[in-house]
């Protein structure tokens, strides 16, 4: 009976595939995934419309994957039943955090490249992810239908990537459906089964969570070894909590509740859990009565690249927004997050995010999910300040750092850049991190026309809009990595931003004295022309201690008073002129000038 019962639980297993799709932005793999979705009937024509994953509106109107999105399909070949968990991940290298951890609960992985545009940089990193955690690669030939697409050139740069036969490589077009059979085809013979023992401990590894208003917390996961029932009394094992699994199921277009979930499967838990520190994504769930041993190693640790302060518009809302942070990070791991206070902007978080696109989608997503208007400081990253005696400070933001009187000097933190472009590309590379200071350490072709280039560089100068021009210089082709190599000395001085004499703190930034002049122009420009004109004179400076580097007026908004006076001794209209000119200086004495948030978004996107 045991053998009998072990040799089914296998047959079951065999019949199972887990599966991914990456590829850059925009070559395809929503449209594709709608399509798998229909050919294997999980939708109804009812429920069809186009981008079905992407459930959030932010990517819809954008067109964009910002969430890793699971589904179960079932189809049958040549008589055989199968389950197919397919889970469809973002293109953007900000949201490559969540493509990690897709990449950890699958087997297998559709790598589609745009027959148009050829292999691109966030194909190239994505796929070494993939290739890291020995993934079954499924190269597909997307956009076929296309008059552009250049099919014969864009194999060649597959096999030269990925050293697979032609013939492997599928031709396919989301958009007429061709070649969708071949895939699915594909994915069950060349993808594994997943291995685990059914009857071992149970070890579920969580790679995704989010957060439901009516059922608390709803973790996603992946069974590698055991199996998960209903009313199972279950152990977190990295935060040690213990909880009862009230539901288990599968993850359809809709979460369909199940008896038991068994080893290779991919599943959701509900708990009752409402602490949003609770659940970590990366850690394993396992029995209190037959618990394993050890935790499955989850997913290497997040790296932020920028930081930026997110204030309350209303200092009450603090602790709500305390809130909403640990619900967005729920669904959104990337985000890591401290308590930090402020001058003028009072209590707030000091935020780490993988990039810009990033931190705007986190913003957006606070005041749609959360319905909380946030102010978001200027990104910089944490430096080292050295007093004259001898004390080291850790400045997180620029008001942090020590009088210029008492300050001996500054070290920030550098990183080792690693850029991999092509050829024709390396001239405006170079000139681009030469200008934000970089060094050049090495340079190696890896194909004929595909080059690493290492640079050392200081971490603040990437934070602004480096990866914005690096994919704007390079057509998109281009990836970047980066890992910190300490922290050395620097020449930087804290840029100050005052309306009508007062500073503002948030828009205060550490910066190199070189650079200085310049960056503080450019920001006086810039706000002179988004802060509303109001009945008194503002005036913007930027300065270096007391010292004003820069000036903008912005002019008040005058009443003609002299309208009435029509002919007459001038004197009227002078004695009219300065009787408006004292209650305008009176204004300026008391009024306050509103920043608006399009303001402290534009000081990130100067050039």
């Amino acid at each position: 009976m045991k053998l009998a019962l072990k040799i089914y639980l296998c047959a079951k297993m065999k019949h199972i595939r887990n599966f991914c799709i990456i590829a850059h932005i925009d070559h395809g793999k929503s449209t594709l995934a709608d399509r798998l979705l229909e050919y294997t009937n999980t939708i109804t024509q009812r429920e069809a419309q186009a981008q079905l994953l992407d459930d959030m509106d932010l990517e819809r109107e954008r067109g964009i994957t910002i969430k890793s999105h699971a589904i179960q399909m079932n189809y049958t070949l040549d008589g055989e039943d199968y389950v197919l968990n397919l889970i469809d991940t973002p293109g953007h290298v900000d949201f490559s955090y969540e493509v990690s951890r897709s990449i950890a609960a699958c087997e297998g992985a559709l790598l589609i490249v745009d027959a148009s545009q050829g292999i691109q940089a966030q194909t190239i990193s994505n796929l070494y992810l993939a290739l890291e955690h020995d993934l079954e690669i499924i190269p597909i030939l997307n956009k076929m239908d296309l008059p552009g697409a250049m099919p014969e050139e864009v194999k060649d740069q597959i096999i030269d990537l990925i050293g697979c036969k032609r013939e492997e490589i599928i031709p396919a077009s989301g958009k007429t459906g061709m070649g969708v059979d071949s895939i699915l085809r594909a994915i069950i013979e060349r993808i594994p089964a997943p291995v685990g023992n059914p009857k071992g401990e149970l070890q579920a590894l969580i790679f995704d969570s989010v957060f439901n208003s009516f059922r608390g917390i709803i973790a996603y996961f992946k069974v590698v070894n055991g199996e998960i029932r209903k009313n199972d009394k279950v152990k977190f094992i990295n935060t040690g909590k213990q909880y009862l699994a009230d539901e288990v199921g599968v993850l359809k277009l809709n979460m369909q509740p199940r008896d038991v979930i068994k080893t290779g499967d991919v599943g959701y838990i509900i708990s009752g859990i409402k602490e949003a520190r609770e659940v970590k994504v990366g850690d394993t769930i396992t029995q209190v009565e037959r618990p394993a041993k050890d935790a499955i190693q989850g997913f290497e640790e997040v790296k932020p690249m920028v930081f930026a302060g997110i204030y309350p518009v209303d200092t009450e809302d603090y602790e709500e927004l305390r809130e909403s942070m640990h619900k967005l990070q729920l669904n959104d791991a990337s985000i890591v997050f401290e308590p930090e206070s402020s001058a003028a902007l009072g209590f707030g978080f000091r935020c780490g995010f993988l990039g810009m696109l990033h931190m705007e989608i986190i913003q957006e997503r606070l005041e749609r999910e959360f319905d909380m208007t946030v102010i978001t400081t200027v990104p910089n990253v944490s430096y080292k300040a050295f007093t004259t005696k001898g004390d080291e400070i850790q400045v997180n933001n620029p008001s942090d750092l020590p009088d210029p009187s008492k300050l001996d000097y500054v070290e920030e933190p550098y990183i080792k850049a690693n850029i991999i472009t092509k050829s024709e590309f390396v001239g405006p590379v170079m000139s681009l991190c030469i200008q934000k200071r970089g060094v050049i350490v090495n340079q190696s072709y890896l194909t004929s026309d595909r080059v690493e280039l290492v640079f050392e560089m200081p971490m603040g100068e990437i934070v602004f809009d480096f990866y914005d021009r690096l994919k704007t210089i390079s057509k998109g082709y281009a990836s970047f990595d980066y890992h910190q190599i300490g922290y050395r000395q620097s020449d930087l001085v804290r840029l100050d931003i005052r309306l009508n004499s007062e500073p503002v703190d948030a828009l205060s930034s550490l910066i190199h004295r070189s650079n200085s002049y310049e960056f503080g122009k450019k920001i006086c420009e810039k706000l002179k022309e988004l802060l509303p004109r109001q009945q008194f004179e503002i005036i913007i400076q930027a300065s270096i201690g007391a010292k004003i580097i820069a000036r903008e007026t912005v002019k008040a908004l005058r009443k003609d008073v002299t309208a009435k006076c029509y002919g007459g001794d001038i004197s009227r209209k002078r004695k009219l002129l300065e009787k408006q000119k004292k209650g305008k200086k009176r204004m300026r004495q008391v009024g306050n000038v509103e920043i608006p948030q399009s303001a402290f978004m534009a000081v990130l996107k100067l050039d």
